[in-house]
């Protein structure tokens, strides 16, 4: 992505609102990939492996701190984003297991 400098305040709302758009559409993106990584599941636990939980969470704040951006905020979103997502990957294993 290329930052671009706004002439405007609407010219800078216009350009948040659209990575607000591809950041949306990247999650949604994430969470289809943690469905089809259910189907590679042997057991709820596995789906819950706080250890890859800890290795995202280290991974994404070492990224963070290298853009310059606070990696408690990005702490902070990923574990709420991971929970939820956990509960779908579940959901998913879930139904996988009910054929």
């Amino acid at each position: 992505m290329e930052y671009v400098e706004a002439d405007s305040l609407e010219g800078a709302r216009e350009l948040i609102d659209k990575l607000d758009d591809k950041i949306v559409e990247l999650i949604a993106l994430r969470n289809q990939y943690i469905k089809q990584v259910a189907h590679f599941k042997n057991s709820i636990e596995e789906v819950k492996s706080e250890e890859r939980v800890a290795d995202i969470i280290a991974r994404v704040r070492t990224k963070a701190i290298e853009l310059d951006l606070s990696p408690n905020l990005i702490n902070s979103l990923y574990t709420i984003m991971i929970d939820s997502m956990i509960e779908s990957e579940i959901a998913e294993f879930n139904n996988a297991r009910s054929f």
